[in-house]
């Protein structure tokens, strides 16, 4: 009988002892919130201190909002916190739709103006046209608001539907539209097209969902054009998905080439190599970045070359080897946690340096580099990482960035201060958008660029801009203005362009003098794009390095990252 009560005896012992436990935890450790002093549970204490003893009412979920970002730049640059309400507009362009009613806008004197409408999109069904103004959305009026308010009145649910006011250049009285949100296509591919007979140009925006399939398309189409040589233009990708940069890069890499391998302390060495199927390992390829090139384009850049797979061409890269984890709440927010880095094949970490809670001189690196000289001269760059060797023996170094083999600086021979001052005040892309508007028919009546280029010319904009920026309190200069007439036109006319015409037809214009493209261009006529071994090339770095001091850039504010800062798509 003992041995058959034994099992329950045992059982209410626990019980008990667990009971008197609870009790003396409760009336004996004051309001302690575990045994275990931990700092996550002295976090939790002090919460729950000023929720229960503060003087006033506290909103906590507001303070826990707050405190989460706080936290989190004590780790490192890149962890973050992101809100319920920004998790899916901060997540939208990296993926490869959205529910929205089609449109691109800016915002111009506190107006949203529409500079284009999506082919087959919600708006354009209804009649919705580039140029037109968007000043309510149902009963709510959208003058005077942000960008991201104007989202989030425009954006909603697949199939739900808005009423749109619109004022209408040469219509007195406003149109009311009615439109049904649907999917909105987002690409990553700003352009791909025939730079020449043999060249072709590919431009990358970032490395979302569908960016390795557009990319796909891209090649294919240009396969059939004649493409025998490749340019691929990361200069302001600031990154996007890691595996997709690894799936892009594979299609140009020999089988069994290590592409990037991450670690970290809970991260155990993950490698990814190429599986020889790429279409296109031995295509020639140039690859441009610029200080703006970061995370995946920097798995891509660094992929290229330490392989010794193709030349890189620009100014040195943003330098983020850190890899986010995203973690979601319950409640929908997302914590983007820091869990590895990356290293490129040579070994490297191109992570520049960073002190823990000192994330605004971080943020302000790109000025600090700039005012260093860095933008202007390759020597004004040091080095101070490790040495690493490529796959045939050429010197990368770690710790800030991908550093291109071939420099290209800025030039500001021609830029003054009157020319700053009118692109920073936005003087420059006012006057080309009030131009545009007020003679959208004409201006749309050219089927190509290059035709609107010819009949832009004629039209003395330069001296309409001077009496323009006159009326707006930018003091005319004529000696400045004949000095920067080169930079002034070619931004004029880039706005101009984009305004009426598609991104990739923009940036046909641009390129046309861009001296990094234009290098690029010569090192695949020439048939350098396959980087040689130092002790084999001396000569020729000795004379690229010459050609990098003498290049001359006229697009040192190039609008092409003016306008992507403005531009709104929904």
């Amino acid at each position: 009988m003992k041995s058959r009560f034994a099992p329950l005896l045992l059982a209410l012992c626990v019980i008990v002892g667990i009971l008197i436990g609870s009790f003396y935890a409760n009336h004996f450790s004051g309001n302690r919130l575990s045994i275990i002093n931990t700092g996550s549970n002295k976090l939790n204490y002090l919460l729950q201190l000023v929720d229960n003893n503060y003087v006033d009412t506290v909103d906590m979920s507001s303070l826990v909002e707050d405190a989460m970002p706080q936290i989190l730049s004590e780790l490192d640059p890149h962890s973050s916190y992101i809100s319920a309400a920004d998790a899916q507009q901060a997540s939208e362009d990296l993926k490869g739709s959205f529910s929205g009613i089609g449109v691109q806008f800016v915002m111009e004197k506190d107006t949203v103006n529409v500079m284009s409408v999506i082919k087959g999109g919600p708006a354009e069904k209804v009649g919705i046209l580039a140029g037109d103004r968007i000043i309510s959305s149902d009963t709510t009026s959208l003058v005077g608001m942000e960008s991201d308010e104007v989202m989030r009145h425009l954006k909603g649910e697949k199939n739900s539907k808005v009423k749109l006011g619109i004022r209408r250049h040469g219509t007195p009285e406003t149109l009311f539209y009615t439109v049904v949100r649907g999917d909105i296509p987002v690409t990553s591919i700003d352009a791909s097209y025939m730079i020449n007979d043999k060249t072709a140009y590919i431009r990358v925006k970032n490395f979302g969902e569908q960016t390795y399939a557009e990319m796909l398309v891209a090649l294919a189409k240009l396969n059939v054009q004649g493409m025998e040589n490749l340019i691929v233009d990361l200069r302001g990708n600031r990154g996007g998905y890691m595996h997709i940069a690894i799936q892009m890069v594979n299609e140009f890499l020999p089988k069994n080439r290590l592409i990037v391998y991450t670690e970290g302390r809970k991260s155990p060495r993950e490698e990814f190599r190429s599986d020889g199927r790429g279409s296109f390992q031995r295509l020639p390829i140039v690859v441009l970045v610029d200080e703006g090139s970061a995370s995946a384009s920097e798995i891509f850049a660094g992929a290229i070359q330490d392989n010794d797979r193709g030349t890189i061409i620009g100014r040195r890269s943003f330098g983020k080897g850190l890899v986010q984890q995203p973690m979601e709440f319950r409640d929908g927010s997302v914590v983007r946690l820091t869990i590895a880095r990356y290293y490129t094949p040579s070994g490297r970490c191109i992570q520049k340096p960073y002190e823990k809670g000192h994330g605004e001189e971080y943020e302000n690196d790109l000025l600090a580099r700039y005012e260093r000289g860095e933008f202007f001269s390759v020597d004004s760059i040091h080095q101070t990482g490790e040495e690493y060797k490529t796959s045939i023996g050429r010197t990368v170094y770690g710790g800030g960035g991908i550093m291109p083999d071939i420099f290209i600086p800025e030039d500001t021979t021609s830029v003054t201060s009157y020319y700053r001052e009118a692109l920073f005040t936005g003087l420059l892309r006012q006057f080309a958008f009030a131009y545009t508007d007020q003679n959208r028919e004409k201006l749309n009546s050219f089927k190509t660029a290059s035709q609107l280029e010819a009949f832009l010319r004629h039209q003395n904009l330069l001296e309409k801009f001077a009496q323009f920026g006159d009326q707006h309190s930018l003091k005319r200069r004529n000696l400045m203005l004949n000095k920067s007439k080169i930079l002034f036109e070619r931004n004029i006319y880039g706005n101009i362009i984009y305004n009426c015409k598609t991104m990739e037809e923009y940036l046909e214009f641009i390129n046309q003098d861009d001296p990094t493209v234009q290098k690029a261009i010569q090192i695949l006529s020439d048939g350098l794009s396959v980087p040689q071994a130092e002790e084999k090339n001396d000569t020729v770095n000795t004379v690229n390095k010459l050609i990098s001091h003498l290049s001359v850039n006229h697009g040192h504010y190039c609008p092409a990252t003016f306008v992507h800062s403005q531009l709104v798509s929904l």
